[in-house]
């Protein structure tokens, strides 16, 4: 069986389900059929089903009671509604309690697939980087390194694979783009867990400071220096040193780096003693160290000895897949504080948080959530508790689909002709390339435009 996915179908008409059946049976899944709720509800709790398609009208109960049913026996699967009846209202309820999207009837079998696909990969990916997860999370508690995007997916991955090894790494990205998380994430999924991990800014500090930070001094090394001092070399002594903004380290403590990390020696500043230290380095940041070369202002030597493994962090604006789930976590983590149970996002909202940019990334969307929390007064956050940046950036056009003169099919035809002809202006009208940001085949995308008349 090529998928071992299971897929439960539910819907009184006859014709319908073994349409359904035969075409997703052909596709390689596993097939359940009901024709009715009370059926459908038995099939789950004896099978293991991992997607139920649902129509919305049945003569027991409707397709919300039986997704609510479904959600308490097994909060894990996914449901897909079918309706030819229902309004824009009852696509919105059963999407906002978690339901995992709707189609209306006659049922578009290519959309279907494609549906059915998304779900399919994402079934995979949590699957493959369970263990790693577990791994992750196995000493130091990281709910907030959060990979549903590919992009990311494909950070934890290589996070995982290096964290075992002995090899520098060096963390670009921007800033707040969580540098430091991931850090700490390869710190406790290695064998130095047990060991401490030592953080530097780097950036935060003048050289005669930075380098008494990093190797410590002795008792009259400088004026002020009363007491000796042991540095984070030593302190990280068998565990992980990470330094954050290492570009910003002066090129007179960068020899004395280079010495650490080749020799795995040094002397505390103003002492003679020559110290052994055993520290894996990992370092961050998000300077073109390339151009710091070429400029004169970071050793070229050093940059190969800490750049042994590179792992990019991309900004939250290109992986806006974990924007929903950051934003879940974080509600979370501050309504505990703010004593606020249940808080969730208007629609208008939540649709400015997807659009907006991020210039700060992960930290950024953190403050947006906690600044929108304390301001809100109920349990609902809208448009007028973001910050004011958040909500000049984007202006939100519900046109397309609020126009109570349309039928319910053509406020949804209207909606999916807005995301097309966004997708076509953002890739320069490269089909190819807006079918990839659409999630959808180019052959799908080229017969709805043909389906509405539109050549260039």
């Amino acid at each position: 069986m090529k998928n071992k996915i299971t897929i439960l179908i539910v819907d009184d008409e006859a014709p319908q389900r073994i349409t359904l059946s035969g075409h997703l049976k052909d596709l390689g899944y596993i097939i359940y059929e009901a024709e009715s709720a009370d059926k459908a509800i038995k099939i789950v709790k004896e099978n293991l089903i991992n997607i139920v398609l649902s129509d919305f009208q049945m003569p027991d109960k409707t397709g919300l009671d039986l997704f609510r049913e479904i959600k308490r026996i097994n909060p894990e699967i996914y449901f897909i509604l079918f309706t030819a009846y229902g309004t824009v209202e009852t696509a919105v309820e059963i999407m906002k309690e978690g339901a995992f999207d709707f189609l209306t009837k006659p049922i578009n079998l290519d959309e279907l697939e494609l549906i059915l696909k998304r779900i399919e990969e994402r079934i995979t990916l949590i699957s493959e980087n369970q263990a790693l997860k577990n791994l992750l999370e196995e000493k130091y508690k990281l709910p907030n390194l959060i990979a549903f995007s590919k992009k990311m997916q494909e950070v934890i991955n290589l996070a995982g694979r290096v964290a075992q090894s002995k090899a520098t790494i060096l963390i670009r990205g921007e800033s707040g783009s969580g540098k430091e998380v991931l850090a700490k994430a390869i710190h406790y999924a290695s064998q130095r867990k047990e060991q401490p991990f030592i953080a530097v800014n780097c950036a935060a500090l003048n050289e005669n400071l930075l380098e008494s930070e990093m190797f410590g001094h002795e008792k009259g090394a400088f004026t002020g220096a009363d007491r000796q001092k042991l540095g984070r070399f030593e302190l990280a002594d068998k565990g992980t040193l990470f330094l954050d903004e290492v570009g910003d380290i002066p090129l007179h403590t960068q020899v004395k780096l280079l010495r650490v990390l080749q020799e795995g020696q040094f002397e505390r500043v103003g002492g003679t003693q020559t110290i052994n230290t055993d520290v894996r380095i990992i370092s961050a940041t998000n300077k073109n160290i390339e151009e710091l070369i070429k400029e004169g202002k970071f050793r070229e030597d050093l940059y190969y000895r800490l750049n042994v493994i590179t792992i990019h962090i991309p900004p939250l604006r290109e992986r806006k897949e974990d924007i929903i789930p950051l934003i879940e976590y974080f509600l979370k983590k501050y309504s505990k504080e703010t004593n606020k149970e249940k808080v969730e996002f208007s629609r208008e909202a939540m649709d400015l948080l997807l659009k907006y940019n991020y210039p700060g990334n992960v930290r950024e969307l953190e403050n947006i959530i906690h600044h929108s929390l304390v301001i809100s007064r109920g349990n609902l956050i809208t448009t007028d508790d973001l910050p004011t940046n958040v909500r000049q950036s984007t202006e939100i056009k519900t046109e397309y689909y609020d126009d109570e003169n349309l039928s319910f099919t053509e406020r949804v035809e209207n909606f999916e002709k807005k995301l097309v002809l966004e997708a076509l202006k953002e890739t320069g009208g490269n089909q190819s390339k807006a079918a990839r940001k659409l999630g959808i085949s180019e052959r799908n995308l080229r017969y709805r435009l043909e389906k509405w008349g539109i050549k260039k």
